[in-house]
């Protein structure tokens, strides 16, 4: 029996984006399928909650992000190699929880930082750091970011990182910040940057 085309597996995956459990057995049945699937998979939104992608994500760091995470005793595999650019396909950049970094600190990071404690300010600090490394890494590996949600957040070099892009993106089209604790200066900075954006074509803001 003949293979389909690429063109025709992708429409077919497409159909099926809303189903990862479906996506998630098509990767496992040859190569072809597996190169189809995976930029569909990692076009939808980030899952910050899950453990796993954060540790694919922090494998795909270049030593500047990498660098970031060592006054915190995280030292990251340094010359892997993935076997997809997976964040290249990356569309939507969605903050709602730091569950996955949190969980990935509990089992994979340095003992020091497992069993967190929102009291305590390294853990804290760290958990930012991975968040900021993270967004650089999507914003320089990624140029097809559409999508751009934020939920309860410090103004942080986080939220300035997801304002710049706000600001400087010529993708971005919708753009949600909701329940984030800007303060006088990250309200300035995101109310330049819409006045500046001209793609935007959603906008949910809520203080």
């Amino acid at each position: 029996m003949l293979a389909l085309p690429n063109e025709c597996l992708f429409e077919i995956f497409t159909k099926l984006k809303n189903y990862n459990r479906c996506l998630f057995s098509c990767l496992l049945v040859n190569r072809q399928w597996c190169r189809n699937v995976v930029p569909i998979l990692w076009s939808g939104p980030v899952p910050f909650e899950n453990r796993k992608f954060i540790r694919t994500c922090l494998m795909a760091l270049n030593s500047e992000e990498k660098a970031e995470l060592i006054p915190f005793n995280i030292f990251l595999p340094i010359n892997v190699k993935l076997l997809f650019k997976y964040t290249s396909y990356i569309t939507t950049i969605k903050i709602l929880s730091d569950d996955g970094i949190k969980k990935w600190l509990d089992l994979e990071g340095p003992p020091e930082l497992a069993y967190h404690s929102d009291l305590n300010y390294i853990v804290r600090d760290a958990i930012e750091t991975i968040r900021y490394s993270l967004v650089l890494m999507f914003l320089r590996t990624s140029n097809n970011i559409k999508d751009l949600k934020a939920y309860g957040m410090f103004y942080s070099k986080t939220t300035s990182l997801l304002i710049e892009i706000a600001d400087k993106s010529t993708t971005v089209t919708n753009l949600s910040f909701w329940k984030n604790r800007l303060g006088p200066e990250g309200t300035k900075l995101l109310a330049e940057a819409l006045c500046k954006n001209s793609t935007l074509t959603f906008l949910d803001l809520w203080v």
